[in-house]
């Protein structure tokens, strides 16, 4: 009878590993990971500490509290909270305005949107007209291409309708 392999947590750190059929390294703190190629590049911090995970945190017992002592995870976090925020590149300026849409008569010959089938009902809406090119501030007396969008909140859910003001749309599938 074959004698069994120890377990990973009762394995001395840094042996191989092979009961995955992967060669893997015991990592204190940390999951089993598969050891890198020589020829791979090492994954390293900001400051060039090499790590062997930036994917699992540290914490405190297998369903803990983060510890704040994980340095990889403070820096990870710094990196997503001071990322530039670019500028809106289309549509950048624009007026909006909050309203209601009263359908005066019944639609339902021509539609099966049901908010249009209710005559007399207010349905809330979100109306919005942009510029499409040009930034934040750019002239508006440029005669471009200008946008319009409309929100109708309904009670089946939103319903978008949105536009341009030029004959033919530059981009031909619908989606």
């Amino acid at each position: 009878m074959p004698k069994p392999k120890p377990s990973a947590a009762k394995r001395p750190i840094d042996t191989p590993d092979t009961t995955l059929g992967v060669e893997t390294l015991v990592v204190p703190g940390a999951e089993l990971h598969q050891q890198a190629a020589d020829e791979a590049t090492q994954l390293t911090t900001n400051q060039g500490v090499p790590i062997g995970d930036n994917q699992n945190s540290l914490k405190a017992g297998a369903r803990g509290p983060v510890l704040l002592q994980d340095f990889i995870l403070r820096e990870k976090i710094m990196h997503f909270d001071h990322e530039r925020i670019p500028e809106r590149v289309v549509h950048a300026r624009g007026s909006a305005a909050h309203g209601f849409f009263e359908c005066l008569e019944d639609l339902s010959e021509i539609t099966t949107a049901d908010f249009l089938q209710r005559p007399g009902e207010r349905i809330p809406v979100f109306t919005r007209f942009s510029t499409v090119a040009g930034n934040k501030g750019s002239m508006d007396l440029a005669r471009d291409v200008r946008g319009f969008a409309v929100k109708f909140y309904t009670q089946q859910g939103n319903f978008d309708l949105v536009g341009n003001n030029i004959p033919v749309f530059f981009i031909q599938d619908a989606i």
